[in-house]
């Protein structure tokens, strides 16, 4: 029998797997690792309605993936490293999307959150 602490280790871990599963949330994932953004901004990049960007949010949120800031009306989404590590590794061997973050430089004056 599988000790209680490492059963739900193996259950957190596969949670966090069935989230990573899906191709937006982990392209969100990747993109928010490099650099703190807000839903608008994701909206811009991935090419996605803002609800679904929004649901892929909170489904990250929810597992801790990822943290938020708020500041004044708007919130900011970046990587919770600190809760899962092994999250780094994953985002490491994926391709580098950082050419997708300078799209942003040209969106900026149409963005509504302008930081």
């Amino acid at each position: 029998m599988i000790p209680d602490n490492i059963s739900s280790d193996i259950s957190s871990l596969a949670n966090i797997m069935k989230i990573l599963g899906d191709p937006n949330r982990l392209h969100i994932t990747s993109l928010i690792s490099r650099q703190e953004l807000c839903v608008c901004e994701l909206t811009a990049i991935l090419g996605l309605s803002q609800s679904n960007v929004s649901q892929h949010l909170a489904k990250l949120k929810s597992s801790g993936i990822v943290k938020e800031r708020k500041q004044a009306q708007w919130v900011y989404y970046s990587l919770n490293p600190e809760k899962f590590p092994i999250i780094k590794n994953i985002i490491n061997t994926l391709p580098d999307i950082s050419f997708e973050l300078l799209k942003l430089n040209g969106l900026q004056e149409h963005l509504k959150c302008k930081k």
